[in-house]
């Protein structure tokens, strides 16, 4: 294999934005994306907000030429919206709903009506088992009061997990999608230091695109600018993050972003900028010929200390939204209460004549007010119920977040003893090597 040169791979990334009857120009666009699949033939396109099994259906048959594997994620109300085409054979396919997302009673974001997942196909590639992942985190509302971070952050912790744990024995692992979150913010952060996928946009030999990255840009017809607040050029939330093995080392050769406009096009491909990465894939024993050092068969790529610190703020995070839901399931508790007087004061003032005129209320009063109070008790019920689960999430995610803590100082005590005891000559023989 040392004299081949190396395979290719060319994968693509774009948030749709099919939102039926809401989204501009939808029908479309769905039209132009078809296009532009079946012109580039990408390896792997991962798409997301499909979020009509029609508009799947649609692009499916579209691309049967050029993309004849597919895989189309159904979760939540009205479904993950998250889709694949691949030019090489879907052997197997996986989803994980993630346990936080939003709020039913926020109908103006509405994220809880779609089942927000991560989705993961694993593919022939070349003779190798490619684990692809495809996800869509909760929407980031407001930079400077985020009520969704410990949402976000919960999947964030979800995502890394089922990737750490679904990606033993992948020969490489590719993971894009719009994960709503800056590159420096605390979710992406953990993400990267917990699986070792590393970002295609700071890896990239070479870059064509928007300034810095940037996939929500103010320059896109359908961009709304106050999305962008404070960042008036646009923003980075879109991404395809990458990971080799022992078997193969990934090497991003290139990525590139659309910019807007479409050529000849009256308008853009969606609200979001799409993402296309040429990957080489070098063989392990072709890393020397091509210089290129392979480090990533673990985890231990990020220091033990940064992994530690980015679990510390997440815990953080993850017990103010514990708080947070607390008050939320307390204010419920309160909409029962006040479900329960109405229903005491609708009781007395039937059966004290003084109270009315007549001696009788009309049956249309007490139908009437007794309907406010089935409304108000069974929402207080129901909310009191939605939060508690959430707080049983909450409280799970940061009981996870601290063994892996515990686990993380362990393992750095354990790393500086060692090294003191060879130091030394003093280190106690082990039977076994200490698995990382």
């Amino acid at each position: 294999m040392a004299t081949e040169r190396p395979a290719k791979l060319r994968v693509f990334s774009l948030n749709c934005w099919g939102i039926r009857f809401l989204s501009q120009c939808c029908a479309q666009r769905y039209e132009m994306i078809a296009e532009l699949l079946d012109r580039e033939q990408h390896d792997v396109a991962l798409l997301q907000e499909v979020w009509s099994e029609k508009d799947f259906l649609f692009l499916k048959n579209k691309l049967s030429s050029s993309h004849p594997h597919t895989h189309y994620f159904k979760s939540g109300v009205i479904g993950s919206g998250l889709a694949v085409f691949s030019k090489h054979r879907i052997q197997d396919a996986l989803l994980y709903q993630y346990s936080l997302n939003g709020y039913p009673y926020m109908l103006c974001h509405g994220d809880w009506f779609g089942g927000k997942a991560v989705g993961l196909v694993i593919v022939d590639m070349f003779g190798l088992k490619a684990h692809v992942y495809v996800t869509h985190l909760h929407a980031e509302y407001s930079r400077a009061r985020d009520e969704y971070l410990p949402h976000r952050i919960v999947q964030s912790w979800e995502l890394l997990q089922f990737v750490r744990h679904t990606s033993c024995g992948a020969g490489m692992v590719i993971l894009g999608g719009d994960l709503n979150m800056h590159p420096q913010d605390l979710g992406n952060r953990l993400i990267r230091a917990h699986t070792g996928l590393r970002d295609c946009y700071t890896e990239a030999a070479t870059f064509d695109g928007c300034e810095d990255g940037h996939t929500l840009i103010a320059d896109n017809h359908f961009t709304k600018k106050q999305d962008l607040v404070p960042f008036e050029k646009g923003i980075r939330i879109d991404y395809i993050l990458m990971k080799g093995s022992k078997r193969v080392n990934v090497k991003c050769e290139s990525l590139s972003t659309t910019k807007g406009s479409v050529a000849d096009k009256p308008f853009p491909y969606s609200d979001h900028e799409s993402l296309t990465a040429e990957l080489a894939l070098i063989q392990s024993e072709d890393n020397r010929q091509h210089g290129v050092r392979n480090t990533e068969c673990s985890d231990t790529v990020v220091p033990v200390s940064e992994q530690m610190d980015v679990v510390s703020e997440a815990r953080a995070v993850i017990k103010e939204g514990l708080c947070q839901t607390e008050v939320l399931q307390a204010k419920a508790m309160c909409l029962i209460g006040g479900g329960l007087l109405l229903l005491l004061l609708l009781l007395a003032m039937a059966f004290l004549p003084c109270l009315c005129s007549g001696g009788h209320f009309s049956f249309t009063t007490v139908g009437f007010l007794g309907a406010v109070c089935m409304i108000v008790l069974l929402s207080g019920a129901l909310l009191y119920l939605f939060f508690a689960t959430h707080i049983k999430v909450l409280k799970e995610t940061e009981d996870q977040m601290k063994l892996t803590s515990n686990y993380l100082q362990t393992k750095l005590s354990w790393h500086s003893v060692s090294e003191s005891s060879s130091s030394d000559g003093s280190l106690e023989h082990q039977p076994f090597k200490r698995e990382e």
